[in-house]
């Protein structure tokens, strides 16, 4: 909780820091008079996760799509700690002339609820572009369970207690986890098993340290395929491609389960219209080629490419919806 408290207190003079000597005088009416040429310099692409992770790998493939377009470099800059929202803060903190683009996930989303006195507001100080694509997650047990289906799971999560790891408090995998319990129902008896990310659960997962993961599937993909994780369900709407044979918790009866992990871009609120419509145009004709949706799909992802008012309400109804479950489950940061 102190290492939590001191990243959160570091947030705004980072911010400062990084920023402070490059704010300006930035209007509409310079918006207008730059958007034929935008982007005047190069682009920074904030990321704020570690490299070679799930949002970095979709990043880049964005990145170098919008640098072929626009004839400027746009640069990935991993900004990772304090529960993704240093590199969001450092975003916030840009100046708004449309250089500046963030990426994020389902976790800031999770975040609205558990961190309310963040230095900035997600659905005020940004505007969405795009959300790029989706991630299933996937009900996973030891090879060696005994639990053959997400129906035993159920029961047995209210004859004896499970435990069940994730990537942190607050993560897609601690939420799915919660989804569980609430299905499940009166009795059920999960242990929440936080790791520093999910490479390490999975590994306990695989030794038999744990009773079961809602993992986000690239993470494990590997061990399902190894044969050393049993799939039990995808949390997505649909069949993943990956795993073609594993049916979704709504198949199985379950549609209280569902739940994606997702990428998104946003840039800055005070953003003139015409450079924000640039932004969005090439995002989107982006996320069209096919080259890109290979490469996605090839990492996992369910390539969607929404335009930036369905990106919109899309995170207005997440922030909504995981506010309401960080509350009532009473999830706390660490």
């Amino acid at each position: 909780m102190l290492r939590r408290r001191a990243a959160l207190g570091a947030l705004t003079a980072l911010g400062a820091g990084l920023f402070g000597s490059r704010q300006g005088v930035f209007t509409p009416a310079t918006g207008l008079a730059q958007a034929g040429g935008y982007p005047t310099h190069p682009v920074r692409y904030i990321v704020p996760f570690t490299p070679a992770g799930l949002t970095d790998i979709m990043a880049r493939l964005v990145a170098q799509k919008l640098g072929d377009a626009w004839g400027k470099p746009v640069v990935v800059d991993n900004r990772a700690g304090g529960n993704a929202m240093i590199g969001a803060d450092a975003a916030a903190k840009a100046p708004a002339d449309g250089h500046t683009l963030l990426a994020i996930t389902l976790t800031h989303a999770v975040n609205v609820g558990l961190f309310p006195q963040a230095p900035y507001n997600l659905l005020r100080d940004f505007r969405m572009v795009s959300v790029l694509g989706s991630l299933p997650l996937v009900v996973v047990v030891p090879e060696a369970s005994p639990i053959r289906s997400l129906g035993e799971l159920m029961a047995r999560a209210k004859t004896q207690p499970l435990n069940g790891g994730s990537s942190g408090n607050g993560s897609p995998p601690h939420l799915g986890l919660e989804l569980v319990r609430r299905v499940a129902g009166a009795g059920a008896n999960l242990v929440h098993v936080p790791y520093r990310g999910g490479a390490p659960g999975v590994t306990d997962l695989v030794a038999g340290n744990l009773q079961l993961m809602v993992s986000n599937l690239p993470e494990c993909i590997g061990q399902i395929k190894g044969g050393r994780l049993r799939a039990l369900a995808i949390t997505g709407a649909e069949r993943s491609h990956q795993v073609p044979e594993v049916p979704t918790v709504r198949e199985l009866g379950f549609a209280g389960l569902e739940i994606t992990n997702w990428t998104a871009m946003l840039t800055n609120a005070g953003v003139p219209g015409p450079v924000f419509d640039r932004i969005e145009q090439a995002t989107l004709a982006a996320m069209r080629d096919p080259d890109l949706r290979r490469r996605a799909v090839d990492g996992g992802f369910d390539v969607l490419g929404w335009d930036a008012d369905r990106s919109r309400s899309f995170l207005e109804a997440e922030v909504t919806r995981w506010s309401r479950l960080v509350q009532e489950a009473g999830i706390k940061a660490d």
